[in-house]
C-alpha cells in the first residue's frame, strides 16, 4: 500500500524488452533506498512495481505486457520523469490516503487554469470509472493522492497548490497528456456491497441505515 504523497521525481533511465515485458531503470535522484531490499514495492507513477535490482543511482523492475497496455508506463522514454513513491510501513503517517497502486485506468489533461497562486486542473477518465469519483473524495493521479473539486460527467477538477506541481510530474504535464488514475478504493468496496445487497435481496434503505450507501 501507499499514502499518494510523492516523495521524489525520478528519471527513466533504460527500457529493455524482454521477450514482450519489459525491464524499466529508474533513477532515484534524492530518494533514500537504504531501507529497500529487492522484492519489495515502489509506485512508479502511481503503478505499483517491484524492485528486482538496485544501486547506487535507482532500481530496476520489470513490467509486465498487462501493466504496459493498461497504464502510462508503456508510453514512457529514457529521459521522462515519474513520481516515486516506497510502500507504506505501520508506523508512517497517511498523509494522503490508502492507494494500492493497481491503476484502473488511463485518463487524460483537458485543462489547466490559474487560481490565485494554485492551478485548477480537469481530467476525463474513461466512462467506466465516472461512477467511482465522488465530489471531495479522494483520486490518485500518476501516484499523487488529490481531492475532488467537481465532477461532471466523466471529467472531475482539482486544485493543486504550488508546491504540488513543483514536487512531482504535474510540472511536465501538458495539455492532451495521459495520466494513471486509481479510484478510491471504498468506491470499489461499497459497489460491492450494494451488487452483494441486492443478490441478497438486501434493499438499498438497509444498506444506507448501516453506513454502506
Amino acid at each position: 500500500m501507499f499514502t499518494g504523497i510523492i516523495q521524489c521525481v525520478g528519471c527513466v533511465r533504460a527500457i529493455e524488452s524482454r521477450g514482450g515485458d519489459v525491464r524499466l531503470s529508474v533513477a532515484t535522484g534524492e530518494l533514500d533506498l537504504s531501507d529497500v531490499t529487492p522484492g519489495d514495492s515502489i509506485a512508479v507513477a502511481g503503478c505499483c512495481l517491484t524492485a528486482v535490482a538496485l544501486d547506487a543511482q535507482g532500481f530496476a523492475a520489470d513490467v509486465s505486457t498487462e501493466s504496459l497496455s493498461l497504464t502510462t508506463l508503456g508510453g514512457l522514454k529514457p529521459g521522462d520523469g515519474v513520481n516515486l513513491e516506497k510502500a507504506l510501513r505501520l508506523a508512517d503517517r497517511l498523509g494522503g490516503h490508502l492507494v494500492s497502486g493497481h491503476v484502473d485506468g488511463v485518463g487524460k489533461v483537458v485543462s489547466v487554469q490559474p487560481d490565485g497562486r494554485s492551478q485548477r486542473w480537469t481530467f476525463e477518465v474513461p466512462t467506466a470509472l465516472s461512477r467511482y469519483i465522488a465530489h471531495k473524495g479522494s483520486i490518485t493521479v500518476d501516484g499523487t493522492s488529490l481531492t475532488v473539486n467537481e465532477v461532471e460527467g466523466a471529467r472531475f477538477g482539482v486544485n493543486l497548490i504550488p508546491h504540488t506541481v513543483a514536487h512531482t510530474t504535474f510540472a511536465q504535464r501538458r495539455l492532451g497528456d495521459a495520466v494513471n488514475i486509481e479510484v478510491d478504493v471504498v468506491a470499489r468496496y461499497v459497489e460491492r456491497l450494494l451488487g452483494a445487497g441486492k443478490a441478497a435481496g438486501i434493499d438499498a434503505d438497509f444498506l444506507k441505515q448501516h453506513g454502506f450507501a
